[in-house]
């Protein structure tokens, strides 16, 4: 029987009990709250672009930009400022270094490699990289294609896990795998430990959903175009199942995950809550751009109120999440460093 279950079985009656008395003052619903939000809990994603000369805004992420070389200190220096620890990189490079076995991803002088290295130089945030091939591939995809335009987990394996080798090598602090490959994870946690990074963290998307709920993103990161109609449907999960993200992350756990993550993120709380209460491991949650941009739209229309973008942070919290990837953690941390 569970805590929550003996709770429950207490008698509680009105007048004795008037569960209104501890919301009666601001203090008071502070002291009894069961869930809170701080800095701690926040990871601000951030897109770096190759020969991009200062910033560019992204339209369909109001707020969030672009950053080329050059502007990347001064928005590491705010990030830091504003208290974070940690952000997530993602690359735009250029259209031309694009192939069909995103070859530039194995650079160890590309454009996030180079990113990586300035960020560590300038500052102290943790900096979690990413390993996909999407950004990387002339066809959008995250693995390496047959002839069938399929996606070949096997082939694609040796490529991810050098990639995560060039990433660790370049010091990111945490290799986060987002393909979902079969075996990703034993073949970059042997990698790592063969190559004296046994302390690289690897930050597993366990639980990553084929969701519409991507869209800014890929825009952002200019893969949209590569992948065009095309699907993600046979590696990413299907949106309708639950015991399959519990299989993911144990077999992730298993093989050297430290950290599992579930994305998207508000649509799946309950993947949030599960993952949690079954592995009782560090579980991160990622608001992917889709939730970011529907709340920003619907706040800049005045259809809701700013205090939803923190509210919808705070249900992270309270399914269980540890941490939470969100494009509005500069604009929280604001407010709650106030």
């Amino acid at each position: 029987m569970t805590l929550f279950s003996i709770s429950m079985n207490v008698s509680r009656k009105f007048p004795q009990s008037r569960l209104r008395r501890t919301r009666f003052t601001s203090p008071i619903r502070s002291l009894v709250a069961e869930n809170s939000l701080s800095v701690d809990d926040l990871i601000q994603p951030i897109f770096v672009k190759e020969d991009l000369d200062g910033i560019e805004s992204i339209d369909s992420l109001p707020g969030i930009n672009r950053y080329g070389l050059n502007a990347l200190d001064k928005e590491i220096e705010k990030i830091q400022n504003n208290k974070i620890k940690a952000v997530a990189i993602f690359p735009v490079i250029n259209p031309e270094k694009k192939d069909d076995q995103g070859s530039e991803s194995l650079n160890e002088d590309n454009l996030v490699c180079t990113a990586i290295k300035q960020i560590k130089k300038n500052s102290e945030l943790a900096v979690i990289a990413d390993v996909a091939l999407d950004p990387y591939t002339s066809h959008g995809h995250d693995g390496v294609l047959d002839e069938n335009g399929y996606v070949e987990n096997d082939k694609s394996l040796s490529l991810l896990i050098e990639q995560a080798l060039t990433l660790a090598k370049a010091g990111a602090d945490m290799i986060a795998p987002s393909d979902m490959m079969d075996g990703r994870i034993a073949g970059i946690r042997e990698s790592l430990e063969s190559n004296d990074f046994a302390n690289t963290i690897i930050l597993s998307y366990a639980a990553k959903y084929s969701s519409k709920f991507y869209g800014p993103f890929r825009d952002a990161v200019g893969s949209s175009t590569n992948l065009g109609a095309g699907s993600k449907d046979t590696y990413q999960m299907s949106v309708a199942n639950i015991e399959e993200a519990l299989h993911e992350v144990k077999m992730d756990i298993e093989e050297g995950a430290d950290i599992v993550m579930v994305k998207p993120g508000m649509p799946y709380l309950d993947v949030v809550k599960a993952v949690k209460d079954t592995f009782k491991v560090p579980t991160f949650a990622y608001q992917v751009s889709g939730e970011y941009a529907m709340l920003k739209a619907a706040i800049e229309n005045g259809w809701l109120a700013e205090e939803v973008l923190e509210e919808s942070l705070l249900s992270f919290k309270r399914a269980g999440a540890d941490c939470v990837l969100t494009y509005a953690a500069n604009e929280i941390a604001i407010k709650l460093n106030q």
